[in-house]
Order: structure tokens, then sequence, then C-alpha cells
């Protein structure tokens, strides 16, 4: 379903820029209201980010399975999917809000994971049918439709989080919602189903060769890391900020101005990684996120969390896309299904860890938020240096997109 005078790949650049605007406004949502939900839910404190670290688990079991799923039916089928569990999500933690029941917070927290996973391939998707030329600015308009989550999200939650007498429910249930309008949208894109390759193509590689190949490893580990730090900062930056004096609303502005950093750029990066390099960007990116931690560790007053969250924004979608446009460089496109899932499981998988410590880190380590927020601050040192190294892994390689050459080739 494709206007006739707009080109295939603009299109698909189009509907799943609104896609990431709609069913993108849960994560700022789940963000902003999971952990302080979960805090008062969870028996014990440490655990009060347990539901995000579900949530981010589940993405990581889903990614392998959904992707080949979307590898052998299309895309449209496995978006579906990721909506439906945003709507079970929804619905599970209305129902676990109302139980006042932590154990149905966490299956919740599990089904969004599949949401999670499904939104997280948009960028993938836009690779789909776009040209080699046009391919990293539509990676990057896409999360540019972030933007518009950024705004969405938040102001959702201040809008429905006191309506109801249990706090939160109403942003439970407009999770609802945005996930009904998404399912709608995916209808138009125009994303052909893979064909089966020939019999004279190369067969796709096992997850071990893929990951054996240094470029593909140092795309998956560069985007292990951008992620992991920015879920490991923000997740801990609401309970930080209500814990430091300030209230839901201000966290919740914090994380709209943070969201917005995050895709704001992207209508410039594909540009910047045509004319430098991913490469080049991916390192930008891991600068700015080590002067995000660097703005964290010089105070708790509002300034210095909107400057370490906006840093920490901007770094992460330079890194990220940056790593994302190694990935789809470095595989062939038969083999996306397989390099997709096994990278975002990787991924997910990181982030998983960095999200379960963030709560261990903020609630349970010095007794006091301001102590707890910088041990969070410090926690990013070590894995901005294994990105570093990584990259400087890279730079021996050479220049090259590092596929193999087809028969004949």
């Amino acid at each position: 379903m494709k206007h006739p005078a707009i080109s295939q790949e603009r299109h698909n650049v189009i509907v799943l820029v609104l896609l990431q605007a709609t069913a993108g406004a849960q994560m700022p949502i789940v963000f902003i209201v999971a952990g302080l939900a979960g805090q008062s839910l969870a028996p014990n404190v440490c655990w009060a980010t347990l539901p995000i670290s579900v949530m981010v688990f589940g993405s990581m079991t889903t990614a392998p399975w959904l992707s080949n799923l979307m590898q052998r039916f299309g895309r449209r089928v496995g978006f579906w999917i990721g909506c439906l569990g945003g709507v079970a999500g929804g619905c599970i933690g209305s129902f676990a809000l109302l139980e006042g029941s932590f154990l149905y917070f966490l299956l919740a927290a599990y089904a969004s994971g599949i949401y999670m996973s499904a939104n997280g391939m948009i960028r993938f998707a836009a690779a789909d049918t776009a040209s080699a030329a046009f391919r990293p600015r539509a990676i990057s308009y896409v999360l540019a439709g972030g933007l518009l989550a950024a705004v969405i999200g938040p102001q959702l939650v201040k809008l429905t989080h006191n309506q109801f007498a249990i706090p939160f429910l109403g942003s439970y249930l407009a999770i609802f919602g945005l996930n009904a309008l998404a399912m709608v949208l995916i209808w138009f894109l125009d994303i052909p189903v893979p064909k089966p390759k020939d019999r004279n193509s190369l067969p796709a590689r096992s997850y071990r060769e893929l990951i054996a190949q240094p470029r593909i490893l140092i795309a998956v580990v560069c985007a292990m890391v951008s992620y992991a730090l920015m879920n490991l900062v923000m997740t801990s930056a609401p309970l930080a900020v209500v814990g430091c004096g300030f209230t839901a609303n201000h966290a919740a502005d914090i994380v709209s101005l943070h969201v917005l950093a995050m895709f704001g750029p992207a209508f410039f990066t594909g540009h910047l990684i045509s004319r430098f390099g991913a490469a080049a960007i991916v390192a930008a990116g891991l600068f700015l996120l080590a002067l995000a931690g660097v703005a964290g560790l010089s105070g708790v007053e509002l300034p210095n969390f909107y400057a370490s969250l906006i840093l920490l924004g901007i770094g992460w979608n330079f890194s990220f896309i940056g790593a994302t446009n190694m990935l789809v460089e470095a595989h062939e496109p038969h083999e996306r299904g397989r390099a997709q899932g096994m990278n975002d499981m990787m991924v997910f998988g990181l982030v998983t860890v960095g999200s379960l410590a963030s709560g261990t880190l903020m609630n349970c380590t010095g007794g006091t938020p301001e102590t707890g927020w910088n041990t969070v601050i410090w926690a990013m040192v070590p894995f901005l240096l294994l990105a570093s190294m990584a990259l400087l892994w890279h730079s021996r390689l050479g220049a090259g997109p590092g596929r193999r050459s087809s028969p004949g080739a």
C-alpha cells in the first residue's frame, strides 16, 4: 500500500517514522514508570529496577526467533507480534497495579520485552528497501521518529499517572492505545517478504561464524556498550531525581529531554556517517557518553541531571546508529535475520545486566541517593574502555565492507 508518487524506500521510511513515534512512545513511559512503580511493589527496594531488567531480558530472548520469523514471513508479521506483546504488557501491568502484585508486574515486563525487541528492529527495516547511498539516512530518519515518541510518552505519563487512585495505572492503560494505533500503521508497510535463497548462493553462516568475523564482532560490541550504558544511567535517573528531593514530573521532563537527545540528532547522523564513516561517529558517541558521566559526577542538582541525560542521549545516538550501520555493511543480505537477531540478543543481554545492576547500585550502595547515583556513573568506565579498544582494533583492519564475496565475484 504505497503512494504512487513516492518511491518505495521513502514510503517505508515515512511509515516507519510514524511507527517509531507511536509504538516507540511506550519506551519512555515504561522507563519513567516501571522503576518508580516497581519500587512501591517490590518487597526489597534493591529490586526496584528488576521489572526493567525483565523487560530487557524478554527482548533478549525474543530477538533471535523474532528476527528469523521476520526473515521468513516479513516485517509486518514480526511488528504485529511486537504490538501484541505491548498490549499484553499494558493490560497485565494494569492488573498488577490493581492487585499490588510484583510477580504480575514482572510478567507484564516480560511481555513488554517482546514489544521492545520488535521496536528495536524498526531500524533494520529501514535498511531493507533502501539503496546503499540512502541507507545511513534511512536508518537515521526512522530513529528520528523517536522525537515524537519523546514528547508523546512523557506527556502521557504527566497526564495519566495520577488519573486513578492507584498511581501509574492510567499510564499502563495508555500503552494499550499506543499499540492499537501502531498495528494499523504496520499495514501500510511495503517491505517484500524475503525470497528463499537460490541454490547457487552461499548458505548463511552460523552464529559462531558470524561473531568470529572482526567487523561483525566490533559492531556488536559497540552496540552492546552504547545501549547498555544508556540504559544503565537512564534506568537509575528517575530514582535519583526523586531520591534527591525532586518530583516525578521533574523526572518525566528529564527523561523527555533525554529521549529527544537520543533521536533529535538522527536527522543528520546519517549524513555524518556518509561523510566521516561509521567508526568515527561511534567514537564521537563514546566520547559524549563519557562527558555524560562527568556531568553526572559534578552534582545532583537539576541542571546536572539535565546535562548528563542530554549528553547520554546524543552519545547513544551517534554510537548506536554508527554501530548499526557497521553491522548492516558487514553481513550478507540473506544473513540479516540471523545476524540482526544475534546482534540484538547480545545487545539486550548486556542491557539486561546493566538494568539489573542499576537498581542495586542506585538503592543499595552507600545508603544515600547521591552515593548510589555516583556509583552508577562510575560503573560506565570499564565498558567505555572496552568499546574504545574495539574501535582501535577496527582502525587496524583498514577500509572495506567485510562481506564475503559471492560465487563468481
